[in-house]
């Protein structure tokens, strides 16, 4: 990976685990697991990957000639995602903006779920490392409506259960143990804030994006799930975004 992209730090990588002395409900062995993996994570061999990916369509060159930005804005630029694209005339994941450049230089798109995509969209975010999410949801009019439909979409409780994104992460009950682990504030404070995604899942054993984690937690309750790229999933992305916004982007996370 080349140098000074890769910012991570042990310290930013431990810090995303949720780990509370009160309340983390996993045994030592599974803590010192952790501890090791945050000094080798495992995702970044994926990220380098990405990196060889990328360069098959002109690297970080390439991709900032696409997004309009010179390379030394590209950080910047990234670390503002999802962003509304004039010439896609909508509010696009970097994902998104991977898969139309994909097109655009005559190869095939990978799909949003594929590992490869992941692998790709891991390196593109992790250029952005260091960087503090800048997202501005009062850009204009799209981001705005995103915004306001990502927050619906965290609020509504759905299915047969009445769940929804609020009924795990509301602040009275952020802290709780749910499958072994602490319910994550995912605010501006929030260790498992948009800043640390596409992060390495242990129980996945894999490297998994911010909304295909979203979708874990919709088949997990039992409710429909949303589809990755979708207006309403973007949104979601969107709004739990900007409540991270200042925080440090630090690329590839550490989830359990």
């Amino acid at each position: 990976m080349k140098t000074g992209i890769k910012i991570v730090l042990s310290i930013a990588l431990f810090s995303s685990l949720s780990f509370s002395n009160e309340q983390f409900a996993m045994s030592d062995a599974d803590r010192a697991m952790y501890a090791e993996m945050s000094e080798n994570n495992p995702a970044d061999i994926m990220v380098a990957d990405g990196e060889e990916l990328l360069d098959y369509m002109g690297g970080d060159e390439g991709l900032a000639k696409y997004l309009g930005v010179t390379e030394d804005e590209l950080p910047a630029y990234i670390a503002g995602f999802p962003r509304y694209i004039k010439k896609f005339d909508m509010v696009v994941g970097l994902d998104q903006v991977i898969q139309a450049m994909m097109h655009d230089t005559g190869k095939k798109p990978f799909k949003l779920k594929s590992g490869n995509m992941f692998s790709l969209l891991a390196y593109v975010k992790s250029i952005a490392n260091g960087e503090k999410i800048n997202i501005d949801v009062n850009a204009n009019a799209q981001m705005k409506a995103a915004y306001t439909l990502g927050k619906k979409t965290f609020m509504t409780k759905r299915g047969g259960r009445g769940l929804g994104c609020i009924s795990c992460h509301s602040s009275d009950v952020v802290g709780s143990v749910l499958r072994t682990q602490p319910l994550p504030d995912l605010g501006a404070k929030g260790v498992a804030s948009a800043a640390t995604w596409p992060a390495y899942r242990m129980t996945k054993s894999s490297l998994r994006t911010l909304q295909r984690r979203f979708q874990g937690c919709m088949k997990n309750a039992l409710i429909k799930v949303i589809p990755l790229g979708s207006p309403e999933m973007v949104a979601l992305e969107v709004y739990l975004t900007a409540e991270a916004k200042g925080s440090k982007i630090a690329i590839p996370g550490l989830k359990r």
